[in-house]
This record gives C-alpha cells, structure tokens and sequence, in this order.
C-alpha cells in the first residue's frame, strides 16, 4: 500500500540526512569490498528492449522498451564475452511493487563468479553481510528442513489438505502444491524466520520453478539455487548459473505460456543473451541482493522507505 501524505510535506525526502549519509557509507564499503577481492564494476543498460519474463512479475514499459528488473542477463552476456568476475550496483524497476520491502524502483547488488560453484558464493555472500551488519555467518538449511521445522510440513511430499491447514484464515481454492507452498512461505515460513531471529541460507529448492539456476535430476529434482534471510527478510537471491542456452530458451517460453495462461502479457525474450549462451558461458554462480533491504536492516529501520530519499509516495 502507498501511504498518502500531505502536499505541503511531499517534495522532502523521506530519509534523514544522517540515514543517507550512512547509506553513502555502506555503498562505498560494498565497492570496497569487491575491490578487494578484484571484480570488476560494470556498468549495463537500464533500457532494455527485451527481458528475461518471470511468471509472477511486470516489468516497468516506457515507450522505447522496458526498464530492467534486474541487469542478469546483460551481465552474463559481458562474463560470456570473457570480463571474469563482475559485481553491479543499480537501480531495477518492477511494476506493481510496494510495501514494507517493496517500492517500484530500488536498488540492485548483483554479482557473478566464474568457476565459483555456489556454495563458494554463498561464503562470499555470508562475509559480505557479516562485514556490513556485524552477524553471524548465516546458518545452512535446506528448503524442505526449513518447512518442516518452521512450519510442520513437507513441501515435497504432504498431502495438500494438510497443507491447507496450516494457512491462516481460508486459502483460495484450487491451490495445487505449487501455490500452497508459496503462500506458507509468506504466511508461515518468514514470520517463523523473523520470530526467530538471525540469518539463514535456504538451499535446495523445488525444481519446479528453476528461473535460471541449474538443476540437479534427483530424485528429487532439485534447483541448485539458495536465498538470504535475516530477521525474516528476504535479502538475496543466488543460483549456480544455467549455461545450457536451449533449456534456458525452453524456460523462458514456458514462463511466458505461464503468463498467458495467468492472463499477464507476453513479454519479448532477450535472443542476445541466448546466443551469449550459444557462445559458452563459463560455469559460474551468480547472486542479487536487495541493496534497500541491507541497508534497513543495517540502521535497523522498519521500512525500506526509510533509507530512500523518494520512495515512490514521493517521487
């Protein structure tokens, strides 16, 4: 939801001086930290004239094309074309976004390592973060350990009635394991996450929405993909990277049957990045991070609002 504010109040900046100074800071020791460690900063189109669709998201039209929601495809086309290990700080876009953790337009940490499997990177992530918010390396948990823990199911294998009768209130009917899943992530499995405290690695999870990231054929089939939660937050998303180009063009076009079927739009495939694929994209693992989201929990604010200077009731 959008908060509405007064006029008068709406040209000031949502953030405080001190809140921007010390968000300048902790951008300024991300670079750092991969200036290090010696990847290189890239810089990619924000205006792109074809994307890589996702069943669940818009992207943001304009009139020449779209605007990104995630410079992933452009820099794989630069590590497929040989530049090594790369690291982008950016703004991405995604239509119909706000919230707590969400706003139309935010900002982007993303990476890719070449010859880096993923769990090489998720070290890396654990250190980067350690670094920023003085935490604990993240714990490892699988997603199926997470779910049973956490919430008292079996996403792989409970009956769906027993599912549905951990959702709070009456769930929408028709929800096949897929859509259960999702939603007791939401409504169980984060709220469990930030009850709890600290910061964990979700691995392993359901083949049955690969985006991008390897698949291991089990069984069971398993994406060989991991994400970043602390104090319940979402906070970064990994893969060890596909390079096969023809079952990634088969992805693509099934999510946008996807969409279709969803009654969303077909979205145009970006054909450069598949021949980038054609051409032998090195195996590599690559992560985004929700650079708003890191800084919240760095100043311990409880909005992502809080750290942007115009977030988009005030933009």
């Amino acid at each position: 939801m959008v908060t509405t504010i007064s006029p008068s109040l709406s040209w000031q900046p949502a953030a405080t001086l001190e809140t921007l100074k010390a968000r300048a800071g902790i951008i300024a020791l991300i670079r750092e930290f991969f200036q290090d460690r010696g990847v290189l900063e890239v810089t990619t189109p924000v205006l792109v004239s074809a994307v890589a669709p996702e069943r669940h998201q818009n992207p943001q039209i304009c009139r020449d094309g779209f605007l990104h929601s995630s410079p992933e495809t452009a820099m794989k086309r630069l590590v497929a074309a040989g530049f090594g290990s790369i690291f982008q700080i950016c703004p991405v876009f995604r239509a119909d976004e706000a919230g707590r953790l969400h706003n139309p337009e935010f900002t982007m940490l993303e990476w890719y390592r070449p010859g880096f499997e993923m769990e090489e990177l998720m070290v890396e992530v654990g250190e980067l973060v350690q670094s920023l918010l003085n935490c604990p390396l993240p714990v490892k948990l699988t997603f199926r350990e997470a779910f049973q823990k956490y919430v008292g199911i079996d996403p792989l294998t409970s009956p769906l009635g027993e599912m549905a009768k951990k959702i709070v209130g009456q769930p929408p009917e028709g929800l096949d394991r897929i859509g259960l899943t999702d939603l007791l992530l939401v409504d169980q499995l984060e709220p469990a996450l930030k009850k709890q405290g600290g910061s964990f690695f979700l691995t392993d999870y359901p083949a049955w929405d690969p985006a991008m990231a390897e698949v291991d054929i089990g069984p069971p089939a398993l994406a060989r993909r991991f994400e970043l939660y602390i104090d319940g937050v979402e906070l970064a998303n990994g893969y060890q990277e596909l390079t096969d180009s023809q079952e990634q063009e088969q992805r693509l076009k099934s999510v946008n049957q996807q969409r279709l079927e969803d009654g969303r739009q077909l979205l145009p495939i970006d054909n450069n990045f598949l021949e980038a694929l054609k051409s032998g994209l090195p195996r590599c693992a690559g992560v985004a991070l929700g650079v708003d989201r890191l800084i919240m929990l760095a100043l311990l604010k409880d909005s992502i609002a809080d750290v942007m200077a115009f977030p988009v009731d005030r933009a």
